[in-house]
């Protein structure tokens, strides 16, 4: 007999923002492990389109050569911002609007917008340009659609989609598949996947000292 398939309505994407409850900070560490690897992978095609569309990716960038279990910390802790902010923001939406399509498009927005706000901070922190005018980790001054030479709309946009997908499709699949499951089995799950991320850790990194 085939299973009913899951429909999104207002209903099945309430409920996910759980601070209070274990089960949600199990969730958060799983989706930190999870991205933090995942987040290698999906950077791979991204760099091979910003540098075919605008040539902006060097040569020797590092993700052209590291291995596929090296960690990529900017994404997972990228997944707890989003649990943390953008979850919370969506089903305050939801709740809100008379439509999941009006929440979904201020989501959007406010997920752009921090990501904006976030590029440019970190920017102005650690990415300010020397006395020859060149930018130390990243400079965004040369290409459209720039703010302040350290954000970069098009970047943003693409973050805030993939926020979107995130926060409407990944993270409640996540919890809706240990919701499935008993209590224990879902620890002992959540546990695998830890000490696999922590394998995938510890391998790497030695593996570049013992170079």
């Amino acid at each position: 007999m085939s299973q009913p398939k899951h429909t999104m309505t207002k209903n099945s994407e309430l409920g996910y923002f759980a601070p209070k409850t274990w089960t949600f900070w199990r969730s958060i560490v799983v989706c930190f492990c999870i991205f933090t690897i995942v987040g290698h992978w999906l950077e791979i095609p991204y760099c091979l389109f910003m540098d075919s569309a605008f040539g902006i990716v060097a040569d020797d960038y590092a993700v052209w050569t590291d291995p596929w279990y090296h960690p990529y910390w900017v994404y997972g802790f990228g997944a707890v911002v989003m649990t943390l902010v953008i979850e919370p923001f969506k089903e305050r939406m939801i709740m809100r609007r008379k439509t999941l399509f009006g929440a979904f498009l201020e989501s959007l927005v406010f997920a752009i917008l921090l990501a904006m706000v976030m590029e440019l901070v970190i920017g102005w922190i650690v990415n300010q340009p020397n006395e020859f005018g060149k930018y130390p980790y990243w400079d965004n001054s040369q290409l459209p659609l720039n703010i302040f030479g350290q954000a970069w709309l098009v970047n943003d946009v693409v973050i805030g989609l993939v926020a979107m997908i995130y926060v409407w499709i990944l993270y409640p699949l996540i919890c809706r598949f240990f919701r499935t499951i008993k209590l224990d089995v879902a620890n002992a799950v959540a546990l695998v996947i830890v000490l696999i991320f922590v394998g995938c850790c510890t391998v790497s990194y030695l593996e570049l000292w013992l170079k």
